[in-house]
Order: C-alpha cells, then sequence, then structure tokens
C-alpha cells in the first residue's frame, strides 16, 4: 500500500510540473547521427546527453483572450540543463500570470551524435517557434508575442535566436517566422571573446580551438542590428562565472541599434540564482512583468 502512495504521490508531482511533452521533430531529427548516447539524470533538476529534444508545454488553466507565450531554455554550460529552478519553477509563475510556458530540453551539443554540433541547440530553438506558431490557434497563443527566455549558456541560445533567426536551420516550407518577439536573458553567456567568454559554454558548443570567424559568429553582441528583438537582461556584478560584461555588451549594442532594452544588475547574487537572489529583497520576476506591461506583451 506504501509503494502505491508513493508512486501516486510521484505521478501528481509530475503531471503537476508538465502539462504535455511532445517531442519537438516528426520523424527523424534533423543533424542527428544513430548512437548509444543516452539521457542522464544527475539529480536536482539537472539532466545531460540529451539525444531527444522535447517541448513540455505550461498553459494557464484560466480561460483568456489570445495569450503571449514564452519559450524558456534552462542553463547549463551546453553541457546539460537545469530543468528545475531554470525551467519547472519558472513556467509555473509565468502560468499565474496567464502567460503560456514552454520548457525547452534542447540537445547537447556532441559530436558523437551530431553532424555539426554548433547547429543542433539553434537548430531547436527555431523548431520550438515554428511549432508554437503552427499550433497557436489550438494553444490559444497570440503570433505576435512569443518570447524566449534562458538562463546562462540558456541565455546564450535565446540570444543566438534573437540574432540569427534569419539562419533557417531547419524545414520551413510554410516560411513560418522564426523571429521571437522578444527576449529576457538571465546572467546570460552573450559573447565568445576570451576576455569574457564562459570558456566551458565556448568549449561545448563550437570546441577547443576554434577560428576567429565562428567566435564572432557566435558572439552574440556583434550580430545586433535594428531587427533584433525588444530585451530584458538580468545580471549581478560579482557573478564569476559569467562576468556582467556579457550583457553590459549586449546592452550597448541594442542601444547603438536603437532596440528597446530594460536591464537590472544587481550588486550580488552570483551565478545561477534562478527566480530569487537571495541577496536582496528585490524580485526581478516583478520588474519583469513590469516590462512586459510596459510593452504590451500583456495586459496592463
Amino acid at each position: 500500500m506504501k509503494k502505491i502512495i508513493v508512486l501516486v504521490f510521484i505521478l501528481v508531482s509530475f503531471m503537476s510540473k508538465s502539462q504535455i511533452i511532445l517531442p519537438l521533430y516528426e520523424g527523424n531529427i534533423p543533424n542527428n547521427i544513430i548512437s548509444s548516447k543516452q539521457e542522464v539524470d544527475k539529480g536536482r533538476g539537472r539532466i545531460t546527453g540529451i539525444t531527444i529534444p522535447q517541448l513540455i508545454v505550461f498553459l494557464p488553466a484560466k480561460p483568456d483572450s489570445l495569450r503571449a507565450a514564452v519559450i524558456i531554455c534552462p542553463g547549463g554550460s551546453y553541457a546539460g540543463l537545469a530543468m528545475d529552478h531554470e525551467g519547472y519553477q519558472v513556467a509555473q509563475i509565468l502560468n499565474k500570470h496567464s502567460i503560456a510556458a514552454f520548457i525547452l530540453k534542447y540537445r547537447i551539443p556532441d559530436d558523437s551524435f551530431m553532424t555539426n554540433k554548433q547547429i543542433a541547440p539553434l537548430q531547436d530553438a527555431e523548431r520550438a517557434i515554428q511549432l508554437i506558431r503552427e499550433k497557436s490557434i489550438e494553444w490559444n497563443i497570440n503570433t505576435k508575442n512569443i518570447g524566449i527566455l534562458g538562463f546562462s549558456a540558456g541565455g546564450h541560445l535565446a540570444s543566438t535566436l534573437g540574432t540569427h533567426y534569419n539562419e533557417v536551420m531547419i524545414e520551413n516550407k510554410n516560411n513560418i517566422s522564426l523571429r521571437p518577439d522578444f527576449m529576457i536573458l538571465l546572467y546570460p553567456v552573450i559573447s565568445f571573446d576570451k576576455s569574457i567568454a564562459h570558456l566551458g559554454s565556448r568549449e561545448n558548443l563550437i570546441g577547443k580551438n576554434p577560428t576567429e570567424e565562428l567566435v564572432n559568429h557566435f558572439s552574440n553582441e556583434l550580430q545586433v542590428n535594428s531587427q533584433t528583438p525588444i530585451t530584458f537582461i538580468i545580471h549581478a556584478s560579482d557573478d564569476n562565472d559569467v562576468p556582467v560584461e556579457n550583457s553590459i555588451r549586449l546592452y550597448q549594442s541594442l542601444q547603438k541599434n536603437k532596440v528597446p532594452v530594460e536591464m537590472h544588475i544587481y550588486e550580488k547574487g552570483g551565478h545561477g540564482f534562478g527566480l530569487h537572489n537571495k541577496t536582496t529583497t528585490d524580485e526581478w520576476f516583478d520588474r519583469l512583468i513590469d516590462w512586459m506591461k510596459m510593452n504590451k506583451i500583456i495586459k496592463g
């Protein structure tokens, strides 16, 4: 009897976290090689070895007019994904504000099962926004209010989609726009300039000895133009893993190109604080909601 109760509790707990789990692709996954590689649960919400990308769908319970949507990219140095505090927790709080949330369980770059590991995460981000726009009627989504949110290396992926969306890496017969309408970046990896880069993320994505051209291509502060989506940025000055200079350079580039941007830099907080920076009573998520209202992404 005890075993049954525990099993029911686990099932209910899981169902409360994820409403729908969808494979990102129908049929063959692009850029994949058949491999014995398997996904590994490292505990505390961290998973590695992701070979089958998925979209985990959280739809608000309350019926609403066409709602905004946010694709969530957890961080993990392009070596794994922090699915709990940079995924599930964020999706749940977005739902409380009637915002549809989609956790992107993207592939981890790996030469052992990819023909080109550098583009695999971007392919998955492109497919995520394409899929949401394809299912926008079914999910009651406003196709002009679909954004992407990323933490750390997930912030690099989010900003890569925001600056490289014209590089179509997936099949797109219907020419669905792959451009996010806004970006939300939390202590993001932005630049692969060695002086400020998070070297683990850089090496995992583009290798140990990348060309200068490749470094510049994936240094997203260099890829901003006037069509880059409006952006909201959070960072801490004492982040010793991803220097705050990453966010500052992106902010400056967005301003130079006259792209609306709001940035909050906390004195302390370090790296990886997720929803709550314990060094301050200020909640960055409240600032985000204010910004989304100001930009008419959600109702004021």
